[in-house]
């Protein structure tokens, strides 16, 4: 959908530059008096006619265009706080998981620190009661 959206964007991108382009300025009919009448090629009324359908074909695709904007700022997705989320969530994961065979493999070390503090212990009572 985002694909297929972003095509019609780029063609309906394209379409507006070359219509702005093809139109007549404002001051047309003023240059057209000094230079000769530039509207000869098309006949008299065909120019203003091509001119009427340039400007409402612009009309009509500037506003899809601006549809087709607002269409896809809305539906896209909101990644940033998703990936966010998810990172914080596995990085609590994984510091809890650390955290937990941290503390297991301490408490294993304590407990045969403890037995060899025992075990010297007793060899030491041993030696001396000997």
């Amino acid at each position: 959908m985002e694909i297929v959206l972003g095509i019609i964007l780029l063609v309906a991108a394209l379409f507006l530059v070359g219509a702005i382009l093809m139109q007549n300025g404002k001051s047309h009919k003023l240059s057209g008096a000094i230079a000769g009448g530039a509207e000869t090629f098309f006949g008299k009324t065909k120019g203003a006619t091509i001119d009427k359908t340039l400007n409402t074909l612009t009309t009509i695709v500037a506003i899809v265009f601006v549809l087709i904007v607002v269409i896809m700022y809305v539906v896209q997705p909101d990644t940033t706080i998703t990936t966010d989320v998810l990172d914080t969530t596995v990085t609590t994961e994984a510091t809890e998981a650390v955290t937990e065979t941290v503390t297991e493999e301490a408490t294993e070390a304590d407990v045969a620190t403890e037995e060899a503090t025992e075990a010297v212990t007793e060899e030491a009572t041993t030696e001396a009661a000997e």
